[in-house]
């Protein structure tokens, strides 16, 4: 039982529950009611956790962990936890005396709503639980402390309690089967050791309005919190809680495996129609991040639908060639700041038109119609040039860059100046813009013109970017606009020209050589690293405060979602068959799916340090992670 490794309960809005495994909350993240006003941004934490203790024979027992500057840690509930699982939702069981309790939480999907649960495991002596709350009521990146405009007071009786601390703040009903006695106080400096190993302020205040109580002997004690605006089930909490575990029970056994079940806690809603979390706990959505994901979690998966609803919500924000690739949480405009988020759009596009069942097309007349005049306009605008100094160049590559800007997805600042910048023709760039090209050229109906530039493309790319001495591609050719200057850094960008998409842009000896180069001096078993040992610039380590952390981030730190592109390679280069997979499950799938269980449950991790022993970094749910990792098991390997 790892007790450091991170559990999380989404709720299909952009909101979620999350904690550790030994109940200690380490990031400013973790919360038991954590919502999104304006799915799935706006996010707002309304309930960050609870202490609860147990009475039985006159000992009192602790079921919480809380840690207190300076690292005291008090109550201590992880001394009593026996075990944990969280299948099918997190379940915690104590040791109170040789009484065992369980602890249950599940967040109802479609619900900006939270259950917990206690009961005793069998019969035993007279046991009365308390649980105190802590309340905020801040948003998810900021910290609270104490204040007077706080307002303790509950409004309603019997088993439900409504409070609102301030007045631009949902409110929080809770709903219960125990009595509430109304104790207000405040809890000061709640310290969280991962915000403090990231640089950043790390400490907190709550407010607790009081106290609910249960008589355990009596059957289980019903905890339920529910954010302004959720209505719940009608009847006893009893009731509700059965409705909640019932219809959970069907949605999660559909899913189907556990693989399926990750997958679909990045899929939510907006405007609407639905779009894919980029990571919890502290990413929305965004446009690379969609369409790399959306090929493992949807199509993979056989969610179909799903992805063409996705697409077609994406293709509406087309604008000069572009797709944004973030939309602010505080509803400001989109940023228009990424050279691939509409080629890996293409790709993704490309890839629904492929997929469904018995040789249909994976989206109908009218779907396919929006989704390529989308494609249209991307390739036009692109072709004819658009923001940043994106633009066909004469030898029929995608130039892009100016000063200042970082258009790829190694797009880290430090003190306002891209670490990689990346100006020029970037390897990956062009092998989406060349896949981009051929699949303008076979579906839409000004295909010569893009098949006659994807000709030329291809042919300068092959001219361009093989880097004899090396064995394997440039990372960068025009650098910064100069014609003829190289990046020879060896970096993991060159995969996509012989994985990750559908056709690779070398002949066979070459990209048995790059492969081969690629896996000696950047593989990990999280994946690959965005820069190789002994290079300039190489960081092994990514940890430290914001600035040590952006330098590290595209510099060696390792990636998991290029496993993707890098097995398919892999496999591709030996030819493809049953062997080469047989080998590439042994030899990739089996450490990274190792994984799953070391830092988020369930799920893989953002980033992982380049040197060993590769310890996972940043965000522990990460979609595109897990969508590569879908890919490869459903599809690639399959």
């Amino acid at each position: 039982m790892n007790r450091a490794a991170e559990w999380l309960e989404a709720d299909g809005l952009g909101g979620f529950a999350s904690g550790t495994v030994s109940g200690l909350r380490t990031r400013r993240y973790h919360a038991l009611l954590l919502v999104a006003r304006t799915p799935p941004t706006g996010r707002m934490v309304l309930v960050n956790g609870f202490d609860a203790w147990v009475r039985i024979g006159g000992r009192s027992f602790a079921l919480s962990s809380q840690l207190y500057t300076p690292e005291v840690v008090a109550p201590d509930g992880r001394e009593r936890l026996a075990a944990f699982t969280a299948e099918p939702w997190p379940r915690w069981t104590f040791n109170c005396g040789g009484v065992l309790v369980e602890q249950e939480l599940l967040v109802p999907h479609g619900a900006a709503a939270v259950a917990v649960s206690w009961r005793l495991r069998e019969p035993a002596p007279p046991a009365e639980l308390t649980v105190r709350p802590f309340l905020s009521g801040r948003d998810y990146h900021a910290l609270h402390h104490e204040n007077p405009a706080f307002r303790f007071e509950p409004e309603g009786r019997g088993p439900w309690r409504i409070f609102r601390p301030y007045p631009d703040v949902p409110s929080v009903a809770v709903f219960a089967n125990g009595g509430y006695a109304h104790e207000p106080l405040w809890y000061r400096s709640f310290l969280y050791l991962a915000e403090r190993e990231r640089g950043l302020e790390a400490t907190e205040d709550l407010a607790s309005p009081g106290t609910w109580r249960w008589d355990l002997q009596r059957g289980e004690a019903i905890w339920i919190l529910a954010a302004e605006g959720q209505e719940l089930p009608a009847g006893s909490p009893a009731a509700c809680l059965g409705i909640f575990r019932g219809g959970e029970q069907r949605r999660r056994r559909a899913l189907g495996n556990p693989l399926h079940q990750a997958a679909d806690v990045y899929l939510v809603r907006r405007d609407g129609g639905k779009t894919v979390v980029a990571g919890y706990p502290w990413f929305t959505d965004w446009g690379r991040d969609t369409f790399i994901a959306l090929r493992g979690l949807c199509l993979a998966a056989g969610r179909v639908e799903e992805a063409a609803s996705i697409l077609l919500a994406w293709a509406r924000t087309v604008s000069q060639g572009m797709l944004p690739n973030r939309f602010p949480d505080d509803g400001a405009a989109p940023e228009y700041n990424s050279v691939d988020a509409s080629l890996w759009y293409v790709a993704a596009v490309d890839a629904l038109l492929r997929a469904g069942n018995g040789g249909q097309p994976g989206a109908g007349a009218a779907e396919r119609q929006a989704l390529l005049e989308a494609v249209e306009a991307i390739l036009a605008g692109y072709a004819a040039g658009t923001r940043y100094g994106i633009h066909a160049d004469d030898d029929g590559l995608l130039a892009c860059g100016e000063p200042g800007s970082q258009l790829t997805w190694m797009d880290a600042r430090v003190d306002g100046v891209p670490v990689t910048p990346r100006g020029g023709k970037p390897v990956e760039v062009e092998a989406l813009w060349i896949h981009a090209l051929e699949v303008g050229a076979g579906a839409l109906e000004t295909g010569a013109r893009w098949r006659d530039l994807a000709e030329r493309a291809r042919a300068s790319f092959a001219d361009r970017f093989w880097n004899e001495a090396a064995g394997c591609l440039y990372d960068v050719v025009d650098v910064d606009g100069r014609r003829g200057a190289v990046d020879p850094a060896m970096r993991p960008n060159q995969v996509l020209a012989v994985g990750g998409l559908p056709s690779a842009l070398l002949p066979p000896e070459r990209a048995r050589r790059l492969v081969d180069t690629v896996e000696q001096r950047l593989w990990t078993p999280l994946g690959l690293r965005t820069l190789a040992p002994g290079e300039p610039g190489y960081r092994g380590s990514y940890q430290g405060d914001p600035r040590a952390r952006d330098g590290a981030y595209h510099q060696g730190t390792v990636w998991p979602w290029l496993a993707g592109p890098f097995v398919e390679a892999w496999v591709r280069v030996r030819g493809g068959g049953e062997e080469a997979k047989r080998q590439a499950r042994e030899r990739f799938l089996a450490p990274l799916a190792a994984q799953l269980g070391a830092y988020g449950l369930g799920h893989l991790p953002e980033i992982a340090d380049g040197d060993p022993p590769h310890a996972p970094r940043g965000c522990p749910f990460q979609a595109w992670s897990m969508g590569e990792l879908l890919r490869l098991t459903l599809e690639v390997l399959r």
